[in-house]
C-alpha cells in the first residue's frame, strides 16, 4: 500500500512538472514571437482650404421715444423699418424663406439724479432680423445695403456673420486617404535608415478633424475661408 501511494504521488509530481514545462514553453514562445514583431508607428497630416458654404448673421434695429405716450407709434415706426430691412434683403438675393424677423422687445430705462429725481427716461422697441443662407458670396453686399439705411435714420445693429462649413463629409475619404500616404511616406524614410521595408498596417488611429478659419489658431466662424487639418496615427509592420 504504501509503495502503491509513492507511485501515485510521483506520478503526480510529474505531471505537474510537465504541465509547467508545458506552460513555460508555451509562455517562452508567445513572448518569443512578441518581441519579434518589428513595427513602426507614425503621423500623416492632410490639410484642405476650403470655402464655408452657410452663413448666418442678425441685423436689430431699435426705436426710441421719450414718453410712454409714445409707445404706439414706436410700434408702427418698428414695423415699418422692420418691413424696408426685409424688402432690402429680398431686393440683394436673398429669399424670403432665408430670412425670420422675430418679436419685438420693449425696454423702459429711466435716468435720476442724485436725489432720485426722475430726469429722463427712454421707451425703446428692439427687434431682429434674422438670415441664413448658402448664397455666402452676398452676404457681404446685402450687409453694405442694409449699413445703407442709417442714413435714413435707422438705428441699426449689423452683427458680423458667421460662416460655417457643414461638407465635411464630402472630403473625409480624400483626406484620410491622403494622411494615410502621407504616413506611409514617413515609414518609408524611417524604415530605409534602419534597413527594412516597410509592410501593411497593424493599426490606425483617426485623429478628429479640425476646421480653422483659414490662418488662424482659433476660431471657424469669422473667415469665408477654413483650413480642415486632420492627424492618423498609423502602425506599420516592419520587414527584412
Amino acid at each position: 500500500m504504501m509503495e502503491q501511494n509513492r507511485g501515485l504521488i510521483f506520478l503526480g509530481v510529474s505531471l505537474a512538472l510537465g504541465v509547467a514545462t508545458a506552460g513555460y514553453f508555451v509562455g517562452q514562445t508567445m513572448y518569443n514571437a512578441k518581441v519579434a514583431i518589428n513595427t513602426a508607428e507614425v503621423k500623416g497630416l492632410a490639410e484642405r482650404r476650403v470655402v464655408a458654404d452657410r452663413a448666418e448673421w442678425s441685423i436689430v434695429y431699435t426705436v426710441t421715444g421719450a414718453t410712454r405716450a409714445a409707445v404706439p407709434e414706436l410700434y408702427r415706426e418698428a414695423e415699418r423699418q422692420q418691413k424696408a430691412i426685409i424688402a432690402l434683403l429680398t431686393q440683394n438675393g436673398f429669399a424670403e424663406s432665408e430670412i425670420s424677423a422675430g418679436v419685438l422687445d420693449y425696454t423702459y430705462t429711466e435716468y435720476r439724479d442724485d436725489k432720485q429725481v426722475l430726469v429722463d427716461q427712454a421707451h425703446s422697441l428692439s427687434g431682429t432680423i434674422s438670415v441664413e443662407t448658402e448664397k455666402v458670396d452676398q452676404v457681404a453686399k446685402g450687409r453694405a445695403a442694409v449699413n445703407a439705411l442709417i442714413a435714413d435714420g435707422f438705428n441699426i445693429d449689423n452683427q458680423a456673420p458667421r460662416y460655417r462649413f457643414t461638407k465635411l463629409n464630402d472630403i473625409k475619404p480624400a483626406m484620410l486617404e491622403e494622411a494615410t500616404r502621407n504616413a506611409r511616406i514617413a515609414a518609408n524614410e524611417f524604415a530605409t535608415n534602419a534597413g527594412v521595408r516597410v509592410g501593411g498596417i497593424r493599426s490606425a488611429l483617426q485623429g478628429g478633424f479640425n476646421i480653422r478659419d483659414a490662418g488662424e489658431e482659433f476660431g471657424d466662424t469669422a473667415k469665408l475661408e477654413k483650413d480642415v487639418r486632420v492627424v492618423t496615427t498609423i502602425t506599420f509592420y516592419l520587414t527584412d
